[in-house]
């Protein structure tokens, strides 16, 4: 007869190993289950497509379609700058650096995204600087890259999605437009209202606003504006403009000078980090998450660059991940970036574990058919079972994320979709199917 304390143990490993042949089981069933899903789906056929489905609890991929090849993952990629931010950038945002020199207070940017940005809607900065009794100069210099990233399109520079990169953005480095009345438009920030001029060759058509390539010259025709008008253009940017801009907001005079920033430069904290990061995931803003890796940079050292960022993150925080990434901007907006569905799904079981709140992640991320880039995706919900990124350019569409099941369990997936000709709503219609099939099945 064994010791009752053997006993004990014996039952124990009988139950764990009974618990673990379960899982294996399960996970076996649900493989099976999903690669039929795949099998008999006659739209995915036609065009490249990437999945993984992974279970957190059992630490196991459970189904797995070329996960293992790259993809183009269009804005996925904020995924990863979600994770850089989740590691390098305190809870408050870095607004500033600054030092006080006799009566001058001077200024570097930080790369801060949400310095007046019309969502975000922090003034931390703007606040600071309307305060100071001091002459306020802005030394600019620290951004060492391009006013684009690196394999962007430059055929959309006039496009809200694609605004400049700088040191220190104000508003988005954006112009608004609004209706006024049928022969007026407002105009934000109000210093690029002079840069406006009517075009009285086109008097068809709709009214929309244009800039020139290389300059802040905006057109417009001579047609009437119509009610609830609203437009963004990205403004032409440079050290001159941003404290034009400045000079005009705060309605006092802000100048340039040229200043390395010293060791002992303080740091303006501003806005709540994952109230940005909330911004940035919900409608995809490229302008954030572009942003969102210089602060990152402005975290390591004294030069503010995306590619700098990028390979202190991969060296220092990515390693886990099972293939290489090629990682070149912090929005997606990029065809050079490369990720694979298996590196999607750790990323996000690492994001998972990193937050170590399922209320506060999900609350940051779009949730199916209710908030975000996914709101449309799925029915409406108040009661949302997917929650994760979505993904577009012309032939992809990706989407990566959590999925809860009527069961109780919750899996990590990745589904990535490139190199299709078909419109993009019923890939998109496919991707939800087998995603809910997996909520309602498992």
């Amino acid at each position: 007869m064994f010791p009752l304390k053997n006993h004990n143990f014996i039952f124990l490993a009988f139950a764990l190993s009974i618990c673990l042949l379960t899982s294996c089981s399960t996970n076996k069933i649900i493989s099976k289950k999903v690669a039929k899903e795949f099998k008999n789906s006659q739209v995915i056929k036609q065009y490249q497509v990437g999945f993984a489905l992974y279970n957190p609890v059992d630490k196991k991929m459970v189904f797995q379609k070329d996960a293992d090849k790259y993809f183009t993952p269009a804005s996925n990629t904020k995924l990863y700058t979600f994770f850089a931010s989740l590691k390098m950038l305190p809870d408050l945002m870095p607004a500033l650096k600054y030092i006080e020199r006799n009566d001058s207070l001077i200024f570097w940017g930080t790369g801060d995204p949400a310095f007046l940005q019309f969502a975000v809607k922090d003034k931390s900065a703007y606040n600071f600087l309307l305060a100071s009794n001091k002459k306020l100069f802005f030394s600019p210099g620290r951004y060492s890259g391009s006013f684009f990233g690196d394999g962007w399109s430059w055929d959309d520079y006039d496009y809200y999605y694609q605004p400049e990169i700088t040191e220190m953005p104000i508003m988005d480095n954006m112009v608004t437009s609004t209706y006024a009345s049928p022969n007026k438009i407002n105009i934000e920030p109000r210093v690029f209202a002079s840069c406006f001029e009517i075009d009285s060759t086109k008097k068809t058509g709709s009214f929309q606003v244009s800039r020139d390539f290389l300059s802040n010259r905006f057109h417009y025709p001579a047609v009437s504006v119509q009610p609830g008008y609203n437009q963004q253009n990205p403004y032409k940017t440079s050290a001159q403009v941003t404290v034009e801009i400045l000079s005009d907001t705060l309605h006092k005079p802000v100048g340039i000078i040229n200043l390395k920033i010293p060791s002992y430069a303080k740091t303006l904290s501003g806005a709540k980090r994952d109230s940005v990061l909330k911004h940035m995931m919900l409608p995809s803003d490229n302008f954030i998450a572009e942003h969102l890796l210089l602060v990152c940079s402005n975290q390591i050292g004294d030069t503010l660059s995306t590619t700098k960022a990028i390979d202190y993150i991969t060296k220092n925080y990515l390693s886990f991940l099972p293939d290489k990434v090629k990682w070149v901007d912090g929005s997606g907006l990029s065809r050079q970036n490369l990720f694979t569905p298996r590196d999607n799904v750790y990323l996000l079981d690492s994001i998972y574990r990193l937050v170590n709140n399922p209320e506060k992640l999900f609350n940051l991320l779009p949730a199916g058919g209710k908030s975000g880039t996914l709101k449309s995706a799925y029915p409406k919900t108040d009661k949302p079972f997917v929650f994760g990124k979505t993904g577009s350019l012309g032939g992809v569409h990706n989407q990566s994320g959590y999925v809860l099941t009527k069961k109780g369990k919750m899996y990590i997936y990745s589904f990535m979709n490139n190199s299709f000709v078909k419109p993009t709503a019923e890939v998109r219609a496919e991707m939800v199917r087998i995603i809910t099939y997996i909520h309602n099945t498992f």
